[in-house]
C-alpha cells in the first residue's frame, strides 16, 4: 500500500537502536514444555525484553507482581506476502491518515483501556515500552480520522522480527487500516517475520495462520541470523 510509504513513516520506524547492558536472564534455555506459559518471573529491563522475543517469548502480567513468558503452542504469524485486504476495506482506507511512532503511549493507553475486553496492559507496561520505543526498539503505527487518533497498534522490532502486541479501534476498520500500513512497512524495510502471537477471527480475515512452536522458531532463528535452536 504506497500511500504510508512517506520518508517519515519509513524514517522513524527505521531509527538507530540504542544498546543497552547484556540480559542477566537466558531466555535462549527455558525449556519448552506442552503449555503456552512457559517461564514465570524476571523483570521488563530492556535487555530482559529483547532477549526474550530474540528467543520467541514475550510478557503479560500474571498478577500485580507477577511476570508471565509465553511461547504459544501453536503461533499465530501474518505471512507478508499473505495479506488480505478485501475491496470494502480498500475503500475504506482512504479515510484514514497514518503516522508512525507520533503518540506511542497513547496507543499503549488505548490498547489496555480496562473498558476493553482482556484489557491486560497496566502502567508497568507501558512505562517498560515507552522506553523501548525512546531507545528505538519499539514502534507504533497510528491512525488518524480528520485529526483525531481512531485506531493503531504497536510492537517491537529486533532483526528482521516485529513482533506485534495489542491494537485498537474507535471506528470501523482504523485497527486493520493500522495492519496494512504495517505490513506495507514491515515489506519496505526487510522484516521478514511478523508475529502475532496468537490468531483471532479478526486477524484470520486478513490472513493470519497458525504455525507450530518449532516452525515459528525455526523461522525466527532465520530472522535472527543464527541457526535453528537445539531445543526444537
Amino acid at each position: 500500500m504506497p500511500w504510508v510509504l512517506t520518508p517519515d513513516n519509513i524514517g522513524a520506524f527505521t531509527r538507530p537502536q540504542i544498546a543497552f547492558p547484556e540480559s542477566q536472564y537466558d531466555f535462549s534455555t527455558v525449556p519448552m514444555g506442552d503449555d503456552d506459559l512457559v517461564a514465570i518471573g524476571a523483570d521488563l529491563e530492556p535487555s530482559t525484553l529483547i532477549n526474550a522475543y530474540s528467543h520467541g517469548l514475550f510478557p503479560m502480567p500474571m498478577s500485580a507482581k507477577k511476570i508471565g513468558w509465553w511461547c504459544p503452542v501453536t503461533r499465530g504469524i501474518i505471512p507478508l506476502d499473505g495479506l488480505h485486504v478485501s475491496r470494502s476495506l480498500q475503500k475504506h482506507l482512504k479515510r484514514f491518515s497514518i503516522r508512525v511512532d507520533s503518540c506511542f503511549a497513547q496507543v499503549m493507553k488505548a490498547c489496555g483501556d480496562p473498558k476493553r475486553p482482556h484489557g491486560w496492559i497496566n502502567l508497568e507496561f507501558i512505562r517498560a515500552y515507552s522506553y523501548l520505543h525512546a531507545m528505538g526498539w519499539a514502534h507504533s503505527v497510528e491512525v488518524f480520522q480528520d485529526d483525531q487518533l481512531v485506531g493503531g497498534l504497536y510492537g517491537v522490532r529486533v532483526g528482521n522480527l516485529f513482533a506485534g502486541e495489542s491494537m485498537f479501534h474507535t471506528e470501523t476498520d482504523a485497527s486493520k487500516a493500522a495492519l496494512v500500513a504495517l505490513v506495507a512497512l514491515l515489506e519496505a524495510t526487510g522484516i521478514t517475520l511478523f508475529d502475532v502471537q496468537w490468531t483471532t477471527p479478526h486477524l484470520t480475515s486478513l490472513g493470519a495462520i497458525d504455525i507450530p512452536r518449532n516452525d515459528y522458531l525455526a523461522l525466527l532463528a532465520q530472522a535472527q541470523n543464527r541457526d535453528s535452536p537445539d531445543r526444537l
